[in-house]
């Protein structure tokens, strides 16, 4: 099985020690996102964990614990966008995130480290032009540090239009994203080994030889672990999402990075930051503990590996 770590909060940034924790104990208890009295309890066993998939914005409170996962296969989502504290103010300056990224990269391999450059938005100050040369700079700094790059542009989620609409963020136009599409692909065309996707078939760039890619990715999980996986399309997430299947060991509404697009925080900072008072990294669940009107079941893990075929 894939381990999402995790699409619904930072887990490298802020819960790094919970997480190693978890590996340790083998397990983890994970509250149904719409009914948080139901749990699964998930393996985390090497035997049954064929690969992790970290989600993140900053890595740098995890990467030197990595060697603790030496009994299994894992890449980063990092996103790395040029926006600030002004959209995203809890985040390290851009320039020492680049540095983070490269130094991931170094420790565990570039292919394992993938550049989200997500979600795309625009206001006055944000526009097109600041888009095509914050996203040049970027890849300068990253060419040699990663194979890929997803675009993910914004979705005006309803529980979010309150936030985004507070700094005139307003649904792009087929031309913006044209216009801005155009000039990534003619930087990443100067570096031929990287790769340009996008994140979802929502935006199709096919005409401009973008291809929609896949975040939780088969082909580059059955690269990492040197196996072909027998691995259908996840039907948990939205159908414009070409991700095979995992299990998100995340909560949502946990997540302090404080930017102010999220999805995963619906608009509700105060409860972000009043969750992770009740975090504790000892605890079985992400944030607090259980009660006794929890109902928990175990999760059915299995691996996926073909293991009658290798990739070598």
């Amino acid at each position: 099985m894939i381990i999402s770590a995790s699409r619904r909060t930072d887990i490298p940034a802020f819960y790094s020690s919970w997480f190693f924790n978890r590996i340790k104990e083998g397990y983890v208890l994970v509250p149904n996102p719409f009914n948080p009295k139901m749990i699964s309890k998930v393996s985390l066993a090497p035997a049954v964990v064929d690969c992790v998939v970290f989600w993140t914005k900053n890595p740098a409170p995890m990467i030197d614990k990595l060697d603790k996962l030496q009994d299994y296969k894992y890449y980063f989502q990092f996103t790395l966008n040029p926006y600030g504290e002004k959209l995203e103010n809890n985040l390290p300056s851009i320039a020492k995130r680049i540095e983070t990224f490269k130094r991931l990269s170094d420790k565990i391999g570039k292919e394992k480290v993938i550049w989200r450059y997500d979600p795309i938005l625009t206001n006055t100050e944000f526009n097109v032009a600041f888009h095509k040369e914050a996203f040049a700079q970027i890849a300068d700094g990253l060419k040699d540090h990663t194979e890929k790059c997803m675009l993910g542009f914004i979705d005006h989620y309803q529980h979010i239009r309150n936030a985004v609409g507070q700094f005139n963020i307003n649904p792009l136009t087929k031309e913006e994203i044209e216009e801005m599409a155009v000039s990534f692909k003619k930087t990443i065309d100067a570096y031929p080994t990287v790769q340009l996707d996008t994140c979802t078939t929502k935006v199709d760039l096919r005409h401009l030889n973008i291809p929609s890619g896949l975040c939780i990715d088969k082909e580059l999980i059955e690269r990492i672990i040197g196996c072909p996986i027998l691995a259908k399309k996840d039907k948990n997430q939205r159908s414009i999402c070409n991700c095979i299947e995992s299990i998100d060991i995340g909560t949502y509404e946990s997540c302090l990075n404080g930017c102010i697009y999220c999805y995963a925080i619906k608009g509700n900072y105060n409860t972000a930051e009043y969750n992770m008072k009740k975090h504790d990294k000892n605890s079985p669940l992400l944030i607090g503990y259980l009660s006794e009107n929890d109902v928990v079941k175990e999760r059915e893990m299995k691996s996926m590996k073909n293991s009658q075929y290798s990739l070598f």
